[in-house]
């Protein structure tokens, strides 16, 4: 709902539009927190772009919850998932 109801809106929906967007936003920079922090602690490298990986795994819990909510069965969803894995951490 946090994705697709952002989505679906129009002009009279634009407070539950803000509202959503609001918290999509919030949860990426509470990713990004994390991995900041990770980075402080020398659990990821210190080259490694918090702001950068925070987007790249909101993006993709997003497309897949999409992609889920369209009916791709789970072996799918899973593929995907493992192939963004293997590319991690980005550089």
């Amino acid at each position: 709902m946090g994705v697709q109801g952002a989505l679906a809106s129009g002009d009279s929906g634009r407070g539950v539009r803000d509202l959503l967007v609001a918290w999509r936003d919030n949860g990426c920079s509470r990713v990004r927190e994390r991995f900041q922090r990770a980075v402080d602690e020398g659990e990821l490298p210190p080259e490694t772009n918090p702001g950068l990986l925070a987007r790249y795994v909101t993006t993709l819990a997003f497309g897949i919850a999409v992609q889920a909510a369209s009916g791709v069965g789970r072996d799918e969803l899973q593929e995907v998932a493992d192939a963004a894995l293997r590319n991690w951490p980005l550089p």
